[in-house]
């Protein structure tokens, strides 16, 4: 089974065909392909290598499954003997990713 390094909304992601993920917002409708930016093929082992100088092109291919957002997250500023305290929540919104082709 091959294994693909894949670089998309700034951060790498490891995955291999099957697998589910969950990346930065795409602005791609459900149920569509897309191509990533590969980085490095290889099989288990790590016999069959093949490394991008910087990159190897568009060789993984998904199908976008859905895009929601996280849970919650709250941020507490305080500061003692000030009276300062501020509250913050954030969710991030995340599109789901099944990789359908290493190449």
């Amino acid at each position: 089974m091959k294994i693909a390094i894949i670089k998309t909304g700034g951060k790498q992601y490891r995955v291999k065909e099957g697998q589910t993920i969950k990346i930065e917002k795409l602005e791609v409708e459900a149920g569509t392909s897309v191509n990533f930016d590969t980085l490095l093929i290889s099989d288990e082992e790590a016999n069959d290598l093949e490394l991008g100088t910087p990159t190897l092109g568009d060789k993984v291919t998904g199908e976008i499954l859905k895009t929601e957002k996280q849970d919650k997250v709250t941020v507490v500023k305080y500061k003692s003997k000030t009276r300062y305290k501020k509250t913050v929540g954030h969710r991030q919104i995340m599109t789901s990713v099944k990789i359908t082709a290493i190449a």
